[in-house]
């Protein structure tokens, strides 16, 4: 890899904040400071975790959202004639 052990780390612990990962965030931020990163380091990885959860909680409650709708009008769909004139 290219990356430093202390990128590396605070890369973990963005995700593990993403992920929602207490376990993950206690171990990446230890292993992070072992390999020299530092309070603010930190702090900023946890921020841009942080960001990517709710980014991604926002966007998948709009897909959601829309994939409830496209059941109801599939469903009042169903129970409708399919309006032609021949009876």
């Amino acid at each position: 890899m290219e990356l430093d052990e202390k990128t590396l780390r605070l890369i973990a612990v963005g995700a593990s904040v993403a992920c929602n990962c207490q376990a993950c965030l206690l171990t990446s931020s230890s292993r992070a400071r072992e390999n020299g990163a530092n309070d603010q380091e930190i702090a900023e990885a946890v921020e841009i975790g942080k960001r990517v959860r709710v980014g991604a909680a926002i966007k998948m409650d709009e897909y959601v959202t829309g994939l409830q709708e496209a059941v109801a009008a599939a469903v009042d769909f169903v129970g409708t004639e399919c309006g032609c004139t021949n009876s």
